[in-house]
């Protein structure tokens, strides 16, 4: 295994770690980080890199399921007894298939005009301001008290169409998978904690089905040669993902997104000025 290669692997994978469960997107900074890493070149192809970012979102992913092990352990077990357990397993197949049905239908075409720097700069900017919006109509109107629903358990189908609703748009890179879940549901009236749990419950099919999926897919294009570059990626992105939700948990007790806002916009402008005046040469 190249040494250069696999620092890059390693780099990218806590980058996917420490972006995938904050609303800043991590597909958009995996991008940025890529194009900054010349990641793709001679041994791993561009196309290599495509399945690469999809596969280390597993590390994540594992993470998630480690913290919320307990949780995920009792609705496993009370799946045919629980009412609880059934309506959340329901709420998250909901949630889940607006992104699935359209990524199946749209992803090609996304991928060939979306992902690239320009484009995940505007979404950066775009998404912040969203963020904005929704933390101010939060404060004026709502208040942080009066959340219609304050725990996954008491969503319904609807709650949870909605929400899956509001995932599909982070099929256009640059917009966060949970940053659009979680806003996406406070707009809808879940408490931020409850938002946030569900993107991170949601998070688990979503993205483990995107990775099957990919590996399935270009299988072709993979060989055991790959397979340590893949699992350097996948276990950084699982160490820094853990370390980043126990974060995020505490995080949300406490505060709101705004500081993240701001991120996503001075960091869309700084991408979209170093484009402009050539001072970075971004490489799709």
């Amino acid at each position: 295994m190249d040494t250069i290669l696999a620092l890059k692997a390693l780099i990218m994978g806590i980058v996917e770690g420490l972006t995938e469960f904050l609303p800043i997107s991590s597909t958009g900074h995996l991008i940025l980080a890529g194009s900054l890493l010349n990641f793709a070149g001679p041994g791993f192809s561009k196309e290599k890199v495509d399945v690469f970012e999809i596969v280390i979102q597993a590390g994540a992913i594992l993470a998630v399921c480690w913290e919320y092990r307990v949780r995920i352990a009792s609705v496993l077990g009370g799946l045919f007894t629980d009412r609880k357990a059934q309506r959340l397993v329901i709420n998250l197949i909901i949630a889940f298939l607006p992104a699935a049905i359209l990524g199946f239908l749209f992803s090609k075409k996304i991928k060939a005009v979306l992902f690239a720097p320009v484009p995940v700069a505007i979404a950066f900017i775009v998404g912040g301001l969203v963020i904005l919006w929704v933390e101010r109509r939060n404060k004026g109107r709502m208040g942080y008290s009066s959340s219609r629903i304050d725990s996954v358990d008491d969503m319904t189908p609807l709650d949870a169409f909605k929400v899956g609703c509001a995932q599909a748009f982070a099929l256009i890179p640059g917009t966060s998978r949970s940053g659009a879940t979680i806003i996406g549901g406070m707009l809808f009236g879940l408490s931020r904690k409850a938002a946030t749990e569900f993107s991170f419950f949601l998070a688990i099919p979503t993205l483990f089905a995107a990775t099957i999926y990919s590996l399935y897919k270009e299988r072709a294009l993979l060989s055991a040669a790959d397979v340590p570059l893949f699992t350097v990626g996948t276990v950084a992105a699982f160490v820094s993902a853990f370390l980043c939700v126990r974060w995020l948990l505490r995080y949300i007790s406490s505060h709101d997104f705004t500081v993240f806002a701001w991120y996503r916009i001075l960091f869309g402008l700084v991408i979209l000025g170093t484009a402009y005046t050539g001072v970075v040469a971004w490489v799709e």
